[in-house]
């Protein structure tokens, strides 16, 4: 009867952890250089963002140009 008492004590308590939100991650030496990728990171979508726009509206102006004047050189 006891082992059946402490079975059902570890199984509930097991399941109360099981359910808990896991604890923040700790803090290392690396936090500041991994800080400072993200931001790179960050940084260099919004380039490769402004590049595909400044890219097509390129695209869209010398297709324009090349259909108004009926010829294909610059």
């Amino acid at each position: 009867m006891k082992l059946l008492h402490y079975a059902s004590v570890c199984l509930a308590v097991s399941c109360l952890m099981a359910c808990s939100e896991p604890p923040p991650p700790k803090k290392t030496v690396f936090d500041p250089m991994t800080q400072q990728l993200e931001r790179a990171r960050a940084v260099q979508n919004t380039v490769d963002q402004n590049t595909d726009q400044t890219r097509k509206a390129v695209d869209a102006q010398e297709r324009g140009q090349e259909s108004e004047n009926g010829d294909s050189h610059p």
